[in-house]
């Protein structure tokens, strides 16, 4: 019978008084190959041999004791190796012929014990020692692979566990998360009293984008993990505190007044507001925008998402009106209201884009000298699904203050371009003045936009003037004085649009590179009766004169106001007394200007006569 050599390297314990037996089973384990032999003459040996085994006892391959050890009861050592992880150390016991201890060669009880009568075979011991250590590693196989099970199922549980938590909690925080938080907040909406008492704060970090951009987003976790502490500190513990996005915070305060809940978010935007953020060299001065939703409302809430919604929306406003600000949630306020326009409008916008549902009408500028008609104003319109025409003033603030004004603009300038593109050969001469929105310069797809289409089209550039107003020069002075440099360079004209409304300081005309001027019509309209337009208009001809560039008049409307242009040496009129925006352009290229006074003579009359009768 041969050992297995995994078994060899195991530790065998001769516990053994007599010398001259121990050397012969030191003889017999050594030739059966084991390596890792220790003695024990007495019972306190023999436990200062295992002692260090206690919690790696599979190390220990068997122990051979003699039952008159010294020191020793076979009994204590038998219970010591029945209970605790050295259950799997087995114990051969030798026994003389005068042992009244009954003899059982084996029992599977809590312990591996094999009696063996003295003097024994080596034959028979190699049988028993062979058995014992099959019994002890399988016996550990088991073991382990019940520690697995049990393990396993420790581990399903503290996963079920943390799924269970993460469900309404944010991990980084332990906040509660957002379906969590609105579940508390639909309990609070549909609590039994008709006007529940209470608010929701809505708070967001501001510029926290910034810190993760400078910082990374670690930092920016950190950032987090110390707000919030400072945010909980403030609050009572029965307030509901969730992270519903990356820097935003909503907190449910029951049982709290407006001017309590006021009070509330003045105290933690103080305190954030103190606050410094340390991170390696660099401190961060910290502050918050809070908005405010009260429960207690005119209009009440019946779902947490619009409370939500009410709440963030005032955030909004906070952050527009400059930041580190609360604002509460009015439904009369000026600027909710202008949320909800926006709000109405997104959708539409969005809609008219993507089915191209918008159109363009064309208003002529005419030459004031002899009555031509030099170029069309491009202006957008939308059309609405019953066919309704729909002014730009309904949705242009809209798109620019929600992000959709470059789609707009690109579609115009394309729509345009491919207007003239199928005008017929008689009317080649036809050139447009298209309007661009005051960021346009900062879309970078503008200038290949334009290029593209005239490429395709071939259009000459030439053809195309485009509008910028005067505040959008100043607010982005370089970068939109270099965009048109590009644009121009490709062949195309640029207008100065709503001249003198932004008071523009005469220096940056001289430094922009633009062939038109377009005199603000808040200066045109009542010219003949306001000598201060008059001088106003005046000195503008005059600088426009001498650096070289042309001017042209908006909103001209009576006859008189065109001589008086005339007078002043305007090169251009645009207005309703030429030609409303329409959808078609104009039949003939020259306007009788002595038709329209005719004309407009009579309208007054009969507007007159009819007022008389």
């Amino acid at each position: 019978m041969i050992i297995c050599e995994f078994f060899k390297e195991q530790l065998i314990v001769i516990a053994e008084k007599d010398p001259e037996r121990r050397r012969n089973l030191e003889q017999f384990f050594l030739k059966q190959g084991f390596i890792d032999i220790k003695f024990a003459p007495d019972g306190d040996k023999l436990y200062e041999i295992i002692k260090p085994y206690h919690h790696q006892p599979e190390q220990i391959g068997l122990i051979v004791i003699n039952e008159e050890l010294p020191q020793c009861q076979i009994g204590e050592i038998c219970t010591s190796l029945a209970c605790g992880d050295n259950k799997f150390i087995p114990l051969v016991i030798l026994r003389n012929d005068r042992s009244t201890h009954t003899i059982n060669k084996f029992f599977s009880g809590k312990c591996l014990v094999y009696d063996l009568k003295l003097p024994f075979l080596a034959s028979e011991l190699l049988i028993v020692v062979n058995f014992l250590l099959t019994m002890k590693h399988e016996r550990f196989l088991r073991y382990v692979q019940e520690q697995r099970v049990v393990s396993n199922f420790n581990e399903r549980k503290v996963i079920e566990a943390k799924l269970k938590f993460l469900a309404t909690h944010d991990e980084l925080t332990g906040l509660l998360n957002r379906n969590a938080f609105e579940q508390h907040l639909r309990l609070k909406l549909n609590s039994n009293s008709d006007f529940p008492c209470g608010a929701l704060l809505f708070i967001d970090i501001d510029r926290f984008s910034l810190i993760n951009e400078l910082e990374g987003f670690e930092i920016g976790d950190r950032l987090i993990l110390e707000v919030v502490p400072i945010i909980k500190k403030l609050i009572d513990e029965n307030v509901h505190f969730a992270r519903i996005g990356s820097d935003e915070f909503c907190l449910l305060l029951h049982n709290k007044s407006e001017f309590a809940a006021k009070d509330s978010a003045e105290s933690i935007r103080k305190t954030l507001d103190d606050f410094h953020f340390m991170t390696g060299t660099a401190c961060y001065s910290i502050s918050v925008s809070i908005g405010i939703a009260s429960l207690k409302m005119s209009k009440l809430a019946t779902h947490p998402g619009d409370l939500i919604s009410r709440a963030h929306r005032a955030c909004q406003i906070a952050k527009e009106c400059g930041r580190n600000m609360v604002y509460e949630y009015c439904e009369q306020d000026k600027l909710i209201k202008e949320r909800h326009h926006d709000v109405y409008w997104v959708p539409l916008i969005r809609e008219a884009l993507q089915i191209n549902s918008f159109c363009l009408d064309y208003q002529p500028v005419v030459r004031l000298s002899d009555g031509s008609v030099s170029h069309y104003e491009v202006l957008i319109r939308m059309r609405s699904k019953n066919g309704e025409i729909i002014g730009p003033d309904n949705f242009i603030p809209v798109a620019e203050r929600m992000g959709l004004i470059h789609s707009i603009d690109l579609w115009v300038v394309e729509n345009a371009i491919d207007f003239l593109a199928t005008l017929a050969d008689d009317k080649s001469h036809i050139c447009l003045s298209i309007n661009l929105s005051g960021i346009a310069f900062q879309d970078l797809s503008l200038l290949p936009t334009i290029k593209h289409k005239l490429l395709v089209t071939q259009v000459a550039a030439e053809r195309i003037t485009f509008e910028i107003t005067e505040t959008a020069v100043i607010d982005n002075f370089e970068q939109t004085r270099n965009m048109i440099a590009k644009i121009r360079a490709l062949g195309c004209h640029f207008s100065l649009d709503d001249f003198g409304a932004g008071f523009c300081s005469f220096n940056y005309l001289k430094k922009f590179p633009v062939d038109y001027i377009k005199i603000d019509g808040q200066f045109i309209q009542n010219l003949n009766n306001d000598e201060t337009d008059q001088v106003l208009v005046r000195s503008m001809i005059e600088i426009a004169k001498k650096l070289g560039k042309k001017t042209i008049a908006e909103y001209v409307e009576c006859p008189k106001v065109v001589i008086r242009l005339q007078e002043m040496g305007v090169d251009y009129g645009q207005g309703y007394f030429f030609g409303k925006p329409m959808n078609e352009l104009l039949t003939e290229n020259i306007i009788s200007m002595e038709r329209l006074v005719t004309d407009y003579g009579k309208s007054i009359q009969q507007i007159e006569e009819t007022v008389l009768h």
